[in-house]
């Protein structure tokens, strides 16, 4: 009979904040969807780039307090900067002080310290620890959104006018479908289909190129004539439609627009989807109609019943009338 073989007794507070981080993201894999497991993975990269090789039990207030002091200096674009993609946290806030002047809202800040405490928790309650030693902290600053600017008219007239060889075209998709700019990098030709005199349609899905932020992301939205025209005569008729785009090179290129033309100040890329929703709103659009279109959770009705759980949804014939009604300012 052999001898029996006994694991060595651990203290509690003994393993790694790294090694803990690896265990409670592969558990947070199964359950949450792609977005936001992304938010989640990527709150504990924050946490793992400073502190990961501390041990769990060594963590103090003094450095949630640090950490949370860092989170509030960095810029909301900083991880899609080639530099920052494996910088740790405090590099992060210098790479953000070098190339933008705002910072996250107190609403994601405090979503980023609530993922981090959320670890801890978990921790306490697979015996890692005896207490979540952040519970205490909070963001200062009221929570709320402070969003880019939506684009006005005139500044829609500028990036029109402006032709932009690297991104005219997305620019295009991103007012008149609304998208996001990591949808519109990701859309395949073979996401195009016809559906007879409705027109063409794309289908907005995970795919090889990138994932979506949530369930709701995934929709159809018809392509306004001034994007069937550039599927006819510019874009490629296989694979990718922007080969060349990234998030990171949209929002360099976009950067280096807003320092061409000074009055697009307060904007960014996802300032074209901003402007896709107000013309919806402009135009009467119901608001559970223009949430299908954008890809947000449906809005609720007057009598509290979530259109997302009774309805079937608006028809293709409907998005084809809202789609159509878009109109370019001149430029």
């Amino acid at each position: 009979m052999g001898r029996p073989r006994y694991q060595r007794a651990r203290l509690v507070g003994e393993r790694l904040v790294g090694e803990l981080a690896l265990a409670y993201l592969a558990e947070t894999a199964e359950r949450l969807r792609p977005g936001s497991y992304k938010s989640v993975r990527f709150a504990l990269s924050l946490l793992t780039s400073h502190l990961g090789k501390h041990s769990v039990g060594d963590l103090s207030l003094t450095h949630g307090k640090k950490v949370l002091g860092y989170i509030t200096q960095l810029s909301p674009n900083v991880r899609k900067y080639r530099d920052g993609k494996d910088a740790g946290l405090a590099e992060l806030v210098k790479l953000s002080s070098e190339q933008e002047a705002i910072t996250l809202a107190p609403q994601t800040q405090a979503r980023i310290l609530k993922q981090m405490s959320q670890f801890l928790d978990w921790c306490v309650g697979e015996g890692e620890l005896t207490a979540n030693p952040w519970e205490a902290l909070k963001v200062k600053d009221r929570p709320e959104v402070h969003p880019h600017g939506v684009l006005t008219d005139d500044q829609v007239s500028v990036l029109l006018a402006a032709q932009d060889r690297v991104l005219h075209p997305a620019l295009l998709f991103g007012l008149l479908t609304g998208m996001r700019s990591g949808e519109i990098c990701g859309l395949m030709a073979e996401d195009i289909t016809a559906k007879g005199n409705l027109g063409r349609f794309v289908s907005i899905r995970p795919n090889a190129v990138r994932l979506l932020k949530s369930k709701a992301a995934e929709r159809e939205v018809p392509l306004h004539g001034v994007l069937e025209q550039l599927l006819d005569t510019a874009l490629p008729t296989s694979g990718r439609l922007f080969p060349y785009l990234t998030v990171d090179k949209v929002v360099k290129r976009y950067a280096y627009l807003r320092h061409l033309y000074p009055e697009l100040h307060g904007t960014v890329f996802h300032s074209t989807r901003k402007w896709f929703i107000t013309q919806c709103e402009r135009t009467g659009v119901p608001e559970h109609f223009t949430a299908t279109l954008v890809g947000h959770h449906s809005a609720r009705s007057a009598n509290k019943l979530t259109y997302g759980l009774y309805s079937a949804g608006i028809s293709d014939a409907q998005k084809r009338e809202i789609v159509e009604e878009m109109r370019l300012p001149e430029h």
